[in-house]
């Protein structure tokens, strides 16, 4: 691992891991856990074996997917509390914009002081809620547009029957 590496994981101290800078390692032990189903054992530098729970086993295969593309990983636990910002990032909007989620009710929070926090296991709950909600729109506008045969009709008559639908006033998601 090169310093600067080093010393970023040593300042941050916030369980961020980032791959080695060989992935070749990285790589052989994805391609290894890929070809393995089931859990194995966990052997110590003593050569004491112990099993390897299947849970644990199936984070180490996303663990090592997610290095293997180069990519640094971080394991929390679902109840950590995060700040607005890191929130924020988490879900990839701006502060002021989740500010406005959590003033509406759609993320819940805690004010343990005068900040907001906001519990990991929420955001990753409204986040399953969004996508379900936007598979339910795209869902709808599919076959919306296989019923005005838009899939058979030309790219004008697309474009006009486009125009129409972003005019129509968006459901309400339920909540």
């Amino acid at each position: 691992m090169n310093s600067t590496r080093q010393k970023t994981i040593e300042a941050d101290d916030d369980g961020v891991v980032f791959p080695p800078d060989d992935l070749d390692k990285m790589l052989d032990l994805a391609r290894f856990l890929e070809g393995h189903t089931e859990p194995g054992l966990l052997l110590g530098p003593d050569g004491e074996q112990v099993p390897l729970p299947e849970e644990v086993y199936r984070i180490l295969r996303q663990v090592a997917e997610v290095m293997r593309e180069g990519k640094a990983i971080s394991v929390a636990p679902m109840g950590l509390l995060l700040t607005t910002q890191e929130a924020a990032e988490f879900l990839g909007i701006s502060r002021p914009t989740l500010v406005k989620l959590l003033e509406s009710g759609s993320i819940p929070f805690e004010r343990p002081n005068r900040h907001r926090r906001v519990q990991l296991h929420h955001l990753i709950e409204y986040q399953g809620r969004r996508r379900a909600e936007r598979r339910s729109a795209l869902n709808r506008l599919t076959e919306d547009a296989g019923e005005h045969g838009l899939y058979d009709g030309t790219a004008e008559e697309y474009a006009a029957a486009l125009k129409t639908a972003r005019k129509r006033k968006p459901e309400t998601a339920p909540a």
